[in-house]
Formats: structure tokens, sequence, C-alpha cells
């Protein structure tokens, strides 16, 4: 009887694929192809990169694909004291904890009042949101520049927000981020059921104990979604602090890796090139796996309801 019920069950599912197999037809198998392609496009640069820091310049240079006689864990050593990888990382993780903080905080409150709160102004904001979203970095970065100047003549808190501060380079990751955080959270407000909230409200819940203690849990998936992708934009952005920040002393992750492959010209450390590499991307890859569940959850829910 179990064999029978397994048999039966196998059969099912092979009828099932083949069905979809005949339903989509050949786009399904360029699809897989093309993803095939992308993974490996993705996934062996990156683990060519963790192989290279491992090695000696000899092995790199003369055994691009060849396994290292030994581990060079020194290449590690080199990139964090003497190019100081370390204090550029901890820079980093200041700048992008309080940067991310503040987008989703600002963002997510701006994205519930115009998803839920009807009022003449609201597609007119919403839009302007958004357009922040079809101008290019590198169309911001002069205008940009002479704005965070100005900011250092703010009475009093002008020396913390100015050029060649993290403050200031946090408020530029905050506004920077807010478009595609406005955009992607106002969408998944609106199909969060209303029911809840209005029972609340007729409990004597105020508008703010409504956001933060229902509606936000209930947004969950996509506050931890939006969460990650600002957390991975803004630890891999390079043309803002390079901008911003010219004080070596400030410089975050990114500044720090161009400095090793530049500094020396074609004498450069090409060992701990690789090994601070591994450090910027061991972080992102971490929270992106530890994460992966969540963030597909919110890109999906919004579709499924």
């Amino acid at each position: 009887m179990t064999t029978t019920t397994s048999w039966t069950v196998a059969n099912s599912r092979k009828l099932a694929r083949q069905e979809r197999r005949r339903r989509l037809g050949p786009m399904a198998a360029l699809s897989h192809v093309a993803l095939l392609v992308w993974t490996v496009l993705v996934v062996v640069p990156i683990l060519w990169t963790f192989l290279a820091s491992v090695k000696s310049e000899d092995e790199i240079f003369g055994e691009a694909w060849g396994l290292p006689a030994k581990l060079n864990w020194d290449n590690f050593a080199r990139a964090w004291e003497q190019a100081h990888i370390g204090q550029y990382m901890l820079n980093s993780v200041i700048v992008v904890a309080f940067s991310v903080s503040g987008t989703m905080l600002l963002g997510s409150m701006a994205a519930y009042v115009l998803a839920r709160y009807p009022f003449r102004a609201n597609r007119p904001i919403y839009f302007l949101f958004v357009s922040g979203l079809a101008f290019p970095v590198y169309l911001k970065l002069t205008p940009l520049f002479f704005v965070v100047q100005n900011m250092g003549a703010v009475p009093l808190v002008g020396p913390y927000i100015g050029l060649n501060t993290h403050a200031g380079l946090v408020l530029v990751y905050i506004a920077y981020s807010m478009p595609f955080t406005v955009f992607f959270l106002t969408a998944f407000f609106r199909t969060l059921p209303t029911a809840v909230g209005e029972a609340a409200m007729v409990d004597g819940a105020s508008h703010t104990r409504v956001f933060f203690q229902i509606m936000l849990p209930m947004a969950k998936p996509g506050i931890i979604s939006i969460t990650i992708f600002n957390v991975l934009g803004q630890w891999n952005q390079y043309q803002l602090p390079l901008v911003l920040l010219q004080d070596r002393d400030k410089w975050v992750l990114t500044q720090g890796i161009a400095d090793i492959s530049t500094a020396a010209g074609y004498d450069q450390d090409w060992s701990a090139l690789f090994a601070a590499l591994t450090l910027a991307i061991l972080p992102m890859l971490v929270v992106y796996t530890v994460f992966q569940r969540q963030i597909q959850s919110g890109l999906t829910s919004g579709a499924l309801k």
C-alpha cells in the first residue's frame, strides 16, 4: 500500500512537471540557461577573489586558477593594519548603521502616510519622491557638494554636518535612499488590511501608536527586504563618499580599497587588495544569506495578496 502511494505521488509530480514544461514551452529552457549563465558570471569572480586573497602575488599572476601552495593569512593582516582597512570598515559600519536607521524610520513613516491617508497633495508628493529615482548619482555630485559645503556654515551644527563629516554623509545617504524606500513601502502598505488599524483607533489608539505597534509589525517582511537593499547599496557606495570625504581618517571601506589599488601604481600589493575585497564582500554575503527568506517573502507578499 505504501509503495503504491509513493508511486502515485511520484507519478503525479512527474506529470505536473511535464505539464508545466509543455505550458511554458521553450521559454522555460531559455530562462534556466540565462539564470545559469548569470549565476556563473556572479559566483566565479567572487570565488576567484576569495582564492586570490590567500595567494602570494607570484601565484596570482603565475597560476591564476591554481590552488595556493599555502594559505597566506598575512595578506589580511597587511590589509587590516598597513592599509587601515580595519578603520575604514569601522567607519563604514557607523555610517551605514545610522543612515539605514534614519532611512527606514523616515521612509516608512512617509510611505505609510502616502499609502493610508488621502489628501490633496498626496499624489504630487508621492511622485516627487519617486522622481528621485530618475536622476543618476553622477548628475547630483556637483550640486550636492556645494549643498553639503553650505551646510557646514549652519550655526552650531554646521561643523558636524558639513564636508568631511560622517553625519553629513549620513544625511546624504538618507536622502539618496528615500525615493526607492518610499516607492517600495508605499506599495507594500497598500496591501495590508485596514480593519486591524481601524479597530485599534476605535479603541482609542492614536495614529502614532497604530503605526508603530500595529502596521509596522505587519509590514515586517517588506521592512526587512528594503532594509537589506539599503544596507547593500550604502555599503557599496563609492561616488558619494569620494566627493564628500577628503579627510583620510574618515574614509569608508570603498575608498580604502580604491586607495590600495591606486596608491603604488604598478607596484601595489595585489594580495592585500584581494584580501581587502574579501573583507568587504563577506559581511554583505552573510547578511544576504541570513535574511534570504525574509527578502523573498517581502518581494512576493505584495503580489500574493
